[in-house]
């Protein structure tokens, strides 16, 4: 097995094909650790998908959060126990790895993997100077990687930006940002602005519609200045790309299939493509395995067993991402409403799987927020996964 890239979906797919039995080969082209732009969360449904326990890299622990409209109005909400563990991707990834190699991985860093090709009896490649043969390829190189295309299976995502930098909680009071999660609505066009607190400093980030590249500096300042942050204060600035999957995006082809960033799978509302990267890693690891093991049209079915576990919560996000955009004092009005922070923790936690399972009276606010969606042309239509 060939494994291109060893951020989270990759390595987690390496881990979980090592433990199997399975020979498995994982390259990544940057040196070990290495960081990447990433806001660093793991949600509770995220980290249920984990194949070993991170413990060892979280940094804090949210179970409060605070959203504000227009750096305005403001409700605050604890959910009593934690929603997302703070990490960063530095110490994530190279944890990750370890647990790869702990069981049996062969990782090899600082290498690239080209001539990728992927044929009706096998994966050709050359890793590093060294030739490559494998039975199935996962492509896992993220959104600037190269597998996709070298694989066929490049598509025309949606792009989301997203700008952030960490500032030292020598330069902000740390009380106020442990254990919470600030998130800023109604102030980048197609996004948010976020504060989410780490071991020794505090991640301040925004991120909306592709198009507001050329803007996300300033949105960046504005954040800064609303929480007293001199934008002198803040460190290790930069920006990346947010690829969200349309639709009819592909998954797939012959021996290669693609997980995480590389499949595009951020998710559309959040930005965050953690819970998506994992659920493909564990679906892409599982399908392989059943390949190995002799049924010839595993393969065949990792896409629509994809498409079934995450479709609904793209449709769902996509409608709350427009309506949000389109109506955000009333989605705001909405999100006070009693109940309604109790779903989204719910699903955030792990705990419910779709807005569409919740019950009682809660059902009238997000019925309205779906009708808001729709009125906004209701992207989340393509999405939809049929009972």
């Amino acid at each position: 097995m060939l494994v291109v890239g060893a951020g989270p979906a990759g390595s987690t797919a390496a881990l979980r094909l090592a433990r199997a039995g399975a020979r498995v080969l994982l390259c990544d082209r940057a040196r070990f650790p290495r960081d990447k732009p990433c806001g660093g969360g793991l949600t509770g449904r995220a980290v249920r998908e984990l194949p070993c326990d991170v413990g060892p890299v979280v940094e804090d622990s949210v179970a409060e959060v605070e959203l504000r409209l227009g750096y305005r109005r403001r409700f605050e909400r604890h959910a009593g126990a934690p929603l997302v563990l703070m990490t960063q991707r530095r110490r994530l990834d190279a944890f990750l790895v370890e647990q790869a190699t702990a069981a049996g991985v062969d990782f090899r860093d600082g290498i690239r993997v080209v001539g990728l090709a992927a044929g009706p009896d096998g994966v050709e490649a050359t890793a590093g100077g060294d030739r490559v043969l494998a039975a199935v390829v996962i492509g896992a190189d993220g959104a600037n990687g190269t597998s996709a295309k070298a694989l066929g299976l490049a598509g025309t995502p949606h792009y989301g930006v997203a700008f952030e930098g960490n500032v030292s909680y020598e330069a902000i009071p740390e009380r106020r940002y442990r254990g919470r999660a600030v998130v800023e609505l109604g102030v980048v066009p197609g996004g948010y602005g976020w504060v989410f607190p780490k071991g020794d400093h505090a991640n301040f980030g925004v991120g909306g519609w592709e198009s507001e590249g050329p803007r996300l500096r300033g949105h960046l300042r504005r954040l800064c200045a609303e929480h007293g942050v001199p934008e002198s204060a803040l460190a290790e600035v930069r920006g990346h790309r947010l690829p969200m999957r349309q639709a009819d995006g592909p998954l797939a082809r012959g021996r290669a299939v693609l997980v995480g960033d590389a499949a595009a799978l951020v998710d559309p509302l959040s930005g965050d493509g953690m819970y998506e990267a994992l659920v493909s890693a564990r679906l892409a690891a599982e399908h392989a395995l059943a390949f190995l093991a002799g049924d010839a049209g595993a393969l065949d079915r990792y896409a629509p067993s994809l498409v079934r576990a995450l479709g609904p919560h793209a449709s769902a996000s996509w409608g709350a991402k427009v309506a949000l955009d389109r109506f955000p004092r009333t989605v705001f009005a909405l999100a006070r409403t009693p109940g309604v922070f109790r779903i989204v923790a719910g699903i955030l936690a792990g705990e419910l799987g779709h807005p569409h399972d919740a019950r009682g009276l809660v059902r009238a606010p997000l019925g309205l927020v779906e009708r808001l969606a729709r009125a906004a042309g209701d992207p989340g239509a393509p999405y939809r996964v049929p009972a």
